[in-house]
């Protein structure tokens, strides 16, 4: 199977606008301490500029709004954008809202997608994801939040964790298990929930990479749902679907992730390596030190093949389809988070008090990558993945029940001949 990620010169002239574009309108926009309502009205004429560009919710179908590139570009795309957190936002595919967008345009109703979609894919509104409950880890059979169906109407109970941009959003996609009484993965529904309607409560909280809680791109709540009723059209697909749209939803979300950090981690090479040849120690540039040519190899070497891995999955999502290219994504996953904590880990070390300060963009850098190794499920859960994939390939040796003859010995028979002649005519 071979690959091919070339694309052609009109596409390649996008590229290069983003570039500039990013570097010049987005870069700046970081060391403005923003609030939600006023970030957005910032970026909207950013939004105009990306719209006329054709290079807005890329990752969208022509007909919902898109512009249909595939995955191969989009990566090239998202390798740019994703070099700075307020790139998702501008050009249109920030998370969770690019992920809920293409839940509902593949389950929705026509009702649902003029009330949701349409308005969540021209930016006029904002969503939530609302599946990780408290306590359950990665394992969605231990979820409890019930809905439970009443005449017309279902009602909602339950607590979800780390709902991301849920008291900004407009909307929530809940996962809430419909029949407890068949296996987890056929029990689970998705049900839209207006954010204001009765019994939705929230409770926004800091993290690590916003520990105010008050970050203008992204924040994280806790929700509880108490006895929320919306109407029977509120279920998204139909009922216990929820676990199969939601690899449908986590898959392609997955390599967005891993797309952003390559421009993450291309963004803090460059710093890496521009410290290297500005600043002079014991007698020399740091260029000349070999612990900082290490630094620069390494991470050249890393950035490399998670580029490649990353492109490839792409290739082949564009290629056979999402299922087709799973273990590709959960290598990239956590092969990919590593890289991305590593390279700016370095970039920070060879800046010194300087990375670590907030005068550079290092350090906000290095509590978001940080997060890549937990959020859309952990490492652990994806090497058990592809682990468990790859070891179904094999079967255990037989065992002997009488003597087998070594290698050595089987070499020796096998050549026994040619050995004599060899010998006898030396």
């Amino acid at each position: 199977m071979s690959w091919d990620f070339s694309t052609e010169p009109e596409f390649e002239k996008k590229l290069e606008w983003m570039r500039g574009f990013v570097r010049d309108e987005l870069f700046p926009l970081e060391t403005l301490d923003l609030t939600w309502e006023q970030f957005l009205q910032v970026i909207r004429p950013l939004q105009a500029k990306v719209k006329d560009a054709g290079l807005w919710a890329a990752h969208l179908s022509p007909d919902l709004g898109g512009q249909g590139f595939g995955q191969v570009k989009l990566g090239l795309m998202h390798e740019i954008l994703g070099s700075t957190d307020l790139g998702p936002h501008v050009f249109g595919n920030q998370a969770p809202d690019s992920g809920n967008s293409e839940l509902i345009a593949i389950a929705g109703t026509d009702e649902q997608k003029e009330r949701w979609l349409y308005p969540l894919l021209d930016g006029r509104i904002y969503s939530a994801f609302s599946m990780t409950e408290p306590g359950t880890g990665s394992d969605p059979r231990q979820f409890t939040t019930r809905a439970v169906r009443d005449g017309d109407e279902w009602i909602l109970n339950g607590h979800k964790w780390f709902v991301s941009n849920a008291s900004r959003s407009d909307f929530h996609i809940v996962v809430a298990v419909t029949n407890p009484d068949v296996h987890p993965y056929e029990g689970m529904s998705m049900i839209i929930v207006p954010t204001g309607a009765p019994g939705v409560e929230m409770r926004d909280f800091g993290t690590m990479n916003d520990p105010d809680g008050t970050w203008a791109v992204h924040n994280q709540a806790e929700v509880f749902y108490r006895d929320v009723r919306v109407g029977a059209d509120a279920l998204l697909g139909g009922e216990g679907q929820a676990f199969v749209l939601a690899q449908k939803r986590l898959g392609p979300g997955r390599i967005h992730h891993c797309m952003r950090w390559l421009g993450v981690c291309r963004r803090a090479f460059d710093m890496l390596c521009e410290r290297a040849v500005s600043i002079n120690v014991h007698g020399g540039p740091l260029a000349d030190k070999q612990t900082v040519q290490n630094w620069v190899a390494d991470s050249a070497a890393e950035m490399q093949a998670a580029r490649l891995m990353t492109l490839q999955a792409a290739w082949k999502i564009d290629q056979l389809g999402a299922a087709a290219a799973r273990l590709d994504i959960a290598m990239i996953k956590y092969f990919g988070a590593k890289v991305l904590h590593d390279v700016i880990d370095r970039a920070i070390q060879i800046h010194g008090s300087l990375g670590f300060s907030t005068d550079m963009p290092l350090e906000r850098m290095y509590r978001w990558a940080r997060a890549s190794r937990i959020y859309d499920g952990p490492d652990e859960v994806h090497r058990v993945t592809v682990a468990r994939a790859l070891l179904k390939g094999y079967k255990p040796a037989p065992v002997p029940t009488e003597h087998v003859p070594t290698r050595r010995e089987q070499a020796r028979d096998r050549f026994a001949g040619l050995l004599d002649d060899v010998t006898a005519n030396l």
